[in-house]
């Protein structure tokens, strides 16, 4: 684990740079050129330098390592996953608060991490930062954050956060802004709370600190069947109501800057039965992990593909989607049979968390099983998107896995890359 003497290694890539000095896994970086390491972001900030001086604890003997970085050189090193801050706030959406029980343990953590911001694109409130947590993100420069802003009215920010001690989400913003800090924000739009004249009011105040706030996304509240919370979903009118407001703005800063700044999630434009903004105008899509864009990019890879250098044979697969995005996975699909292989796409209902989480990622292993259990006759595999599976692992939200599903569905289960280049890879074998 993460050590505040240190930052352990937990694996070695071969002919790199760390293996070429002898490091080895359970090494223990100490300090670079006298620098003190607690986390991979220490590492990288004071070894930067060309010439490094680096002290390594093993087995609780100390070593001295001295090198020359050459440009273009990879340490390759992985580190011990760090112990994140956790949140202090209780939010009235907070998706962990409604998970049920017999999840994976890890589902359970509410991360409100600066660090992980930074190198992962998390999303923080900035309620739980400590004045040497400002000045290290001052001093190495970590930027930009992600930061989920949800109102500029402190009192019902404090609301939706559900804690009344939260810091004035508009000071901490200026302070950091004024030192050159970036950020990617986000509003979590509740019906009845912060939309209306309150989502105006919020993406106006954000605005004020353009262009260190580079991207504004307004996202629909997600609810489960288990939330506790008297919260009603984003319906249709609410949806149409929020892009009306995001419109106005997204002209007024497209004629002012040239670029939109706020932007709506690909399920607010579903939900609104609207067409999304066009692909040029997402940039270099800053949110597409928090659903902002992804459909323009699925579609618009979908279109890169040159079908003509592809030699597909007359081969038959399955695969699923959530409902939200069937209907243009389900068109890509349409595409390849005319190329010669049948991909038939299976929407599938969350009955596991309820009929109002409509994305794919969020998907249990039972609720796939039950939907494909009866139409896997005659397929030669079922390509799995990876987003339903833990990162870097074959385990579903619910603890199954692919062998297990493989198993009782009696046909050959295909982990694939959620995306077109992905699907096409599952289905040549490549």
């Amino acid at each position: 684990m993460h050590s505040e003497k240190g930052l352990q290694i937990e694996h070695i890539f071969s002919k790199s740079q760390a293996e070429k000095l002898g490091l080895l896994p359970g090494d223990i970086i100490v300090s670079v050129n006298s620098h003190m390491i607690r986390d991979p972001i220490d590492f990288m900030f004071y070894g930067s330098d060309t010439s490094i001086e680096m002290k390594v604890r093993r087995n609780g003997k100390d070593f001295s390592f001295k090198f020359f970085k050459k440009e273009g050189d990879e340490f390759g090193a992985v580190f011990k996953p760090l112990k994140p801050k956790t949140c202090r706030n209780n939010c009235i959406f907070c998706f962990v608060n409604q998970l049920p029980k017999g999840l994976r343990k890890t589902l359970y953590i509410k991360d409100d991490d600066y660090r992980l911001s930074f190198l992962y694109g998390n999303y923080i409130t900035l309620t739980n930062l400590k004045e040497g947590d400002k000045e290290r993100i001052i001093k190495q420069r970590l930027s930009p954050l992600y930061v989920s802003v949800h109102s500029t009215n402190r009192t019902l920010r404090n609301k939706l956060l559900g804690n009344s001690k939260a810091p004035d989400i508009m000071k901490e913003l200026k302070f950091f802004t004024d030192n050159k800090i970036r950020f990617h924000t986000q509003i979590v739009l509740c019906p009845d709370y912060n939309d209306g004249n309150e989502l105006y009011k919020t993406i106006s105040d954000l605005h004020g600190f353009y262009p260190y706030v580079s991207s504004i996304a307004v996202v629909p509240v997600g609810l489960t069947s288990y939330r506790g919370h008297k919260i009603r979903p984003v319906e249709k009118k609410d949806a149409n109501d929020a892009l009306k407001t995001i419109s106005l703005f997204q002209r007024r800063f497209k004629k002012k800057y040239g670029e939109p700044i706020v932007f709506g999630a690909d399920e607010l434009y579903i939900k609104a039965g609207l067409p999304f903004l066009p692909f040029k105008e997402y940039g270099d899509f800053p949110q597409i992990e928090n659903g902002v864009g992804m459909v323009q990019y699925f579609m618009n890879s979908a279109k890169k593909i040159r079908f003509s250098k592809l030699h597909f044979h007359k081969r038959k697969f399955l695969s699923f989607t959530g409902i939200s995005f069937y209907p243009f996975l389900k068109k890509f699909a349409t595409n390849l049979e005319t190329k010669g292989v049948k991909v038939d796409i299976v929407p599938v209902e969350n009955r596991f968390f309820g009929k109002t989480v409509t994305v794919t990622g969020l998907l249990t292993g039972k609720d796939i099983i039950r939907s494909l259990l009866d139409r896997v006759e005659g397929y030669e595999a079922v390509l799995i998107p990876d987003v339903v599976l833990k990162e870097g692992d074959d385990l579903f939200l619910d603890d199954i896995k692919l062998k297990d599903m493989e198993y009782v569905l009696k046909v050959p289960v295909k982990k694939i890359f959620s995306t077109p280049e992905g699907l096409i890879e599952g289905i040549i074998g490549e």
